[in-house]
């Protein structure tokens, strides 16, 4: 994800890869990051970071921030503002951990690699307007962002930051239906991805309800109502939802551990 971020960041020019600082205390992720944003610089620990920057996101496993904060104990925090993309821990827990109060708590997905992330966002209560805006901003270099009130980043979790992994089982299940029909993998798979690029697509331009353009495919008695009908039947909408209801509450359980 810290990957993803930095390069989404360059790609759009709105800092230079020579800007960019990191810190892994695993070598093989510090040379994938290195690799791949060419031009930033490595860091020897999570505290050289915190002292080389002024925005410091912090990207790690829910189960670790607690090493990292103790890394970063008495460390001078008020002029840097901290971006937490770490699933699950509340900005309470960030605010008393970092020993500051300009905190801000992302829940972004990993499709901000290639410029068309979904992210929501929300403050701690040391963070100003224009950390607000800055947030806004770099995150929406690399797709589109919300501000959302704390209570509503679970739900973020369990749709947009899990939700392209249902989106890659959707084509993968599509393309074995396309190969079951009988076209060969490529075919069926770029057939399967980007008939999913298009339709949201679709529904990102148009505006309309995905409903209205949903009928608008179905003709009666055709071959789109007979699919739909099998979806319904095996129950893929109530899938789906359950789906982001239980990453949601995921996300609740490891911000209450």
């Amino acid at each position: 994800m810290a990957r993803a971020l930095a390069r989404g960041f360059v790609a759009a020019e709105l800092l230079p890869a020579e800007s960019v600082v990191a810190f892994d205390p695993i070598a093989e992720a510090v040379w994938q990051f290195a690799a791949l944003i060419p031009g930033s610089r490595i860091a020897a620990s999570n505290l050289a970071v915190v002292e080389a920057a002024d925005v410091v996101i912090i990207a790690v496993k829910p189960q670790c921030v607690c090493e990292v904060m103790r890394e970063l104990a008495g460390a001078e925090t008020n002029r840097v503002l901290f971006v937490s993309i770490i699933a699950g821990t509340p900005l309470a827990a960030l605010c008393n951990g970092l020993k500051s109060d300009r905190v801000v708590r992302v829940m972004p997905n990993t499709p901000c690699l290639i410029g068309a992330g979904a992210a929501g966002y929300s403050l701690g209560p040391g963070a100003s307007a224009a950390d607000s805006e800055l947030v806004g901003r770099l995150l929406g270099a690399v797709g589109i962002a919300f501000p959302v009130p704390e209570s509503q980043l679970d739900a973020v979790t369990g749709l947009s930051g899990s939700g392209p992994a249902y989106v890659y089982t959707m084509i993968e299940a599509l393309s074995d239906g396309g190969v079951r029909a009988g076209l060969p993998r490529a075919t069926a798979t770029a057939l399967a991805a980007q008939t999913v690029f298009g339709a949201a697509q679709m529904v990102l331009s148009s505006g309309e309800h995905p409903g209205v353009l949903k009928d608008r495919v179905t003709s009666p008695g055709g071959t789109t109502i007979a699919g739909l009908q099998v979806l319904e039947r095996h129950g893929l909408r109530s899938a789906l939802i359950d789906a982001v209801d239980a990453a949601a509450k995921r996300s609740q359980e490891l911000g209450q551990s």
